[in-house]
């Protein structure tokens, strides 16, 4: 598999990464695995406090499914979102 760019996000209960193969979200231990052919989208948010980035993965079937990480700042948040940012454009340029 081709290395490109990687995003990691991680709190005590959730995580969010994303890489060459597709975008992985963990919740409680729990992991849903999300390979690129099958995501229409992937859409991110602020929390509305401010300090979680709250992410959700639209499969091609129209399902949805979504995680928040804590940030515990809004500095380390803005650095999730540009480096998500990235990643996401590094993948998937058109959306």
């Amino acid at each position: 598999m081709p290395v490109g760019p990687e995003f990691l996000a991680v709190d005590r209960r959730s995580s969010v990464s994303v890489d060459a193969s597709g975008v992985t979200l963990e919740l409680n231990g729990v992991e849903a695995d999300f390979d690129w052919p099958e995501i229409r989208s992937v859409h991110y948010k602020a929390s509305p406090n401010g300090k979680s980035l709250m992410l959700a993965v639209v499969h091609l079937d129209g399902q949805f499914y979504e995680c928040v990480v804590d940030a515990k700042s809004r500095d380390r948040l803005g650095e999730w979102f540009a480096g998500l940012a990235a990643v996401l454009g590094y993948y998937r340029p058109m959306g």
